[in-house]
């Protein structure tokens, strides 16, 4: 994620890409990609023994060819900076997330139960709370009777 995010905030910015081959590109950054193919514009091309030299206007460089990059010191310092403040951004998201179930607005364990079972057990047992959004009352020949009282139960007769 890091080598990306300095490419892109390198667009337009001056940069030397020296190749695998011993080739370097002199030339000012277009654009790049997740593969770190990239574009640059108005650049200068040396040969392997630096002895010859291209200018063009642009090209592109696969990114697999590429052997390292030298990126202008405050390209990095634009980049560090960027990234403290995403920190402190996280950090203030993180702070302004507390507080007890009540106040949070997914819900959170408050309120008891689940979407399945509200309260009790898988066969339906159990005294619960009221649940989200279903109850279980009753079921079919061997399960309990889910969300009934105690006192319900002495009452039947």
């Amino acid at each position: 994620q890091l080598p990306l995010s300095l490419l892109k905030t390198a667009q337009s910015h001056p940069m030397l890409v020296e190749l695998k081959n011993g080739e370097t590109y002199n030339g000012h950054l277009v654009c790049c990609d997740s593969w770190m193919n990239i574009n640059l514009r108005d650049v200068i091309c040396t040969s392997k023994d630096g002895d010859r030299f291209w200018r063009m206007p642009e090209c592109y460089i696969r990114g697999s060819t590429i052997k390292y990059l030298r990126i202008p010191d405050e390209v990095i310092d634009m980049v560090k900076e960027d990234a403290q403040a995403k920190a402190r951004n996280r950090t203030e998201l993180n702070k302004n997330r507390g507080g007890n179930s009540s106040q949070n607005p997914r819900g959170g364990r408050a309120g008891g139960g689940n979407r399945n079972n509200v309260g009790g057990n898988r066969n339906g047992q159990g005294y619960g709370g009221l649940g989200n959004n279903s109850m279980r009352l009753g079921g079919a020949a061997g399960q309990g009777q889910g969300n009934r009282l105690p006192h319900a139960a002495k009452n039947r007769k």
